[in-house]
Formats: C-alpha cells, sequence, structure tokens
C-alpha cells in the first residue's frame, strides 16, 4: 500500500514504548504520515512510557492549549539510594545501610507521601527541561554545571500507595499519581526519599491519562508492521480535531455566517455566547477555531486551517 500524499489534520494518542524519546516518535510519525508537520504536547523521558499527544499537521496548532492538562502516571519509586537525576539513569549519589532501611515502616511511607499530597512546592530535577539563562537545565548538568532551581507552586491531587515490596536493593514502592502539569514524578521520587532519611529515586514512570485522554485509547507504533500498514493504522486512529476540542471546552456551534466571520478574524462581527472559552465548530463539524468570551466580545485564540485531502 502507498504511503498517502496528504493527510488530514489530526490528534493521534501513542503508547509511547520505553526507550523512545519523544522526538523519536515525532520522527517516526513523519516518516509513516509522511509530513514534517507533527508536534507532540508534553515530552516522556526515553525510560518513561505511556501516553503522547500528538498533532498532525493543522492540529499541531491545538497542542498548545493540551499542555496545562492534568495527568494521571503510575510509578515506582525505590527507597534507600538517591542519583544524579533522580531515577534510575542517573549515577548513584549515596545508599542507606540496611539497618536504617529495616527502621523505615510502612506506615512512615504512608506519613511521608501525605506530606507530599496537596498543595506543594516543589522543586524540580535539576536535570529538567527548563531554561535557566536561556539553556535548559539538563544541558547545564551534563557540562558540569551545578544547577539550583527554584520551588514553585504543584497540586499532587492523588498520590496513593498500592504496593510495597521490601529488597535486598531497597524498598520499591507503587505509586498512582494526579497532579497538575509541571509537577515532576522524579521529584516526588527524590523528596519521599529526603523525608524518610534514605534517599530515594524512580525506576519506573507510565503516563496513563492527559486530561480526558485515557492510555486505552492509544496507538502502539509497532516496529514489526510494515510500511504501507502501519500508515493505514495510524490514518484511522486520527482523530478530528473538532471531536477533541470538544472533548476540552465547551463548544459553539456557528452558522456558516459566524463561520465565515470567524475565518477571517471578524471577531468583532460575533455575537457573544456567554464568557468562558469555546471550540468554535461550523454547521457540518468542523474545528473553525478556539475563542475566549466575554462581556466585551470574542478574542480569537486561533484559527483551524481548513486543510483538506
Amino acid at each position: 500500500m502507498a504511503s498517502p500524499s496528504f493527510t488530514a489534520p489530526g490528534i493521534l494518542l501513542v503508547d509511547k514504548s520505553p526507550g523512545l524519546t519523544s522526538h523519536d516518535v515525532v520522527s517516526r510519525l513523519r516518516r509513516i504520515l509522511s509530513t514534517r508537520r507533527v508536534g507532540h504536547a508534553g515530552t516522556l523521558d526515553p525510560m518513561a512510557t505511556g501516553l503522547l499527544v500528538m498533532g498532525i499537521n493543522g492540529a499541531t496548532r491545538l497542542l498548545t492549549f493540551f499542555v496545562g492538562l492534568d495527568k494521571t502516571y503510575t510509578a515506582t519509586i525505590r527507597l534507600g539510594e538517591s542519583t544524579t537525576t533522580d531515577d534510575a539513569e542517573g549515577e548513584t549519589l549515596g545508599r542507606a545501610p540496611s539497618e536504617q532501611l529495616a527502621r523505615v515502616a510502612d506506615t512512615d511511607i504512608e506519613s511521608a507521601v501525605a506530606t507530599l499530597t496537596g498543595e506543594i512546592m516543589q522543586v524540580p530535577s535539576s536535570v529538567s527541561a527548563i531554561k535557566v539563562g536561556g539553556k535548559r537545565a539538563y544541558a547545564r548538568v551534563r557540562e558540569g554545571e551545578t544547577v539550583a532551581l527554584e520551588p514553585r507552586p504543584v497540586t499532587v491531587s492523588r498520590f496513593d500507595i498500592t504496593g510495597i515490596h521490601r529488597t535486598d536493593d531497597g524498598i520499591d514502592v507503587d505509586v498512582v499519581v494526579d497532579c497538575s502539569s509541571g509537577t515532576y514524578i522524579r521529584a516526588l521520587a527524590r523528596d519521599l526519599g529526603f523525608r524518610l532519611g534514605v534517599g530515594g529515586h524512580l525506576t519506573a514512570l507510565r503516563r496513563t491519562r492527559v486530561g480526558p485522554f485515557d492510555i486505552a485509547e492509544a496507538l502502539v507504533l509497532d516496529d514489526s508492521l510494515e510500511a504501507g500498514e502501519a500508515t493505514a493504522r495510524t490514518t484511522f486512529a486520527l482523530r478530528d480535531p473538532a471531536d477533541v476540542a470538544a472533548r476540552i471546552f465547551a463548544t459553539w456551534k456557528l452558522t456558516a455566517e459566524e463561520a465565515d466571520h470567524l475565518r477571517h478574524g471578524r471577531a468583532t462581527a460575533l455575537a457573544t455566547p456567554g464568557e468562558g472559552r469555546y471550540a468554535a465548530i461550523s454547521a457540518e463539524g468542523r474545528l473553525i477555531g478556539l475563542v475566549d468570551a466575554s462581556a466585551s466580545g470574542v478574542r480569537i485564540l486561533f484559527n483551524m486551517s481548513q486543510e483538506s485531502p
């Protein structure tokens, strides 16, 4: 099967495999779908697996509005060892003696987790993608610099322990975390170990939800597929921008005249549907754009390119 010369704009939910970077997924989709216009809303480290929200062609413009959505992760935290990256890919900074670990009771772990739940101030991991002086923090760390990031407010609405396993190497704590955008699970692992006085780092991470989108809806990019079959499966899995936007925002059904005004940027000609952010959708069911509506009128956030095959 030949690759199509045109792929309609859409959103693709991908279940990232371990070892791949988020950019690896972008590159693979560019090849499969024969387009350069591929982006993602929120990276995952190579060690991590799970949900990536990808934008294809004109739908890449929607991704900006997905970045702030809350997320769910499952993770395993190893207590008893701290690392330079706060995860298993870093070098060991220190290990707690076995007798010290033996004194950490399950109830101690539960109490420490409770202190990291709710609205908290979190210092991001020094190997995060946060920019310091115009350069990513992880790049500065790789160059041998010591990076100290400022604490920032985040919300951890759920931090549940699903299992505690004591091994020769430490204590493995399986958790589920619901959190606001910008929360670092590696930093939760580091801080949990710090509160218990034994050190800690992340050994496994899987993102299972981004806003209303669940990992069960995601496509696994299978390396074993022939090029044509990979293209067909991926194209079939693309989600219409209007359907996706309607899961995040209130919808505003436009008349043909209103749709024409919005396409041409004539916001002053539009009647306010009520205050709030809206996905403006034509009578034919196509996403025309996103708008902010207030008592003073309508502000266009962006207009969707009306691409068609």
